[in-house]
């Protein structure tokens, strides 16, 4: 065989090999609480957003809610990583001027009130590496009972009289937080 027919061979060997390599990936199956993000303005169409919160979405699969966010202590807001709070403007939360820009936002649950804290921490994942040092901001506001049960942890934004209100909901607990403009 000549020297250039045999280079050639191994050549060819070789991308089949990284070709069968590229087509074998594997990839994650979905997620049990899958990545979602919440907005204001809501509409897709809307470039000009004000607000974004990206967590993840767990189910309740028959346990309680306080298995799940345990009442008094610092939950992530969502399942896996530790929810990410976007402010496009600068807004005030309770009494604190925050400015545009990342935080990680977190909750403590509890039976009549639950306090909503925003974090200068980044890149997180869960609550088990909170660092109460690093709130950037805290607001208390108080627990709704609702008449109906939601079985997926959802938030969504509405527009407020001060500002925009973010809703959190998830079995029969409803908590609205707000962000004055």
């Amino acid at each position: 065989m000549k020297k250039s027919t045999l280079i050639s061979t191994i050549s060819m060997a070789f991308l089949m090999l990284v070709s069968i390599n590229i087509n074998a990936q594997d990839y994650a199956d979905l997620d049990k609480s899958p990545m979602d993000a919440a907005s204001y303005p809501t509409s897709y169409k809307e470039s000009k957003k004000l607000i974004k919160i990206v967590y993840s979405r767990p189910q309740l699969k028959e346990r309680p809610l306080e298995k799940l966010a345990p009442n008094g202590e610092v939950w992530r807001t969502g399942a896996n990583e530790a929810a990410e709070l976007t402010l496009y403007t600068t807004m005030v939360f309770g009494e604190k001027k925050v400015d545009a820009g990342t935080y990680t936002f977190y909750v403590i649950p509890g039976e009549t009130e639950w306090t909503a804290i925003i974090s200068k921490d980044l890149n997180v994942w869960g609550s088990y590496s909170y660092n109460e040092e690093n709130d950037f901001a805290r607001v208390t506001v108080p627990v709704v009972i609702a008449k109906e049960s939601m079985e997926v942890f959802s938030i969504a934004f509405s527009e407020a009289d001060k500002g925009i209100e973010m809703h959190l909901a998830w079995d029969d607990v409803r908590i609205t937080i707000p962000f004055a403009r």
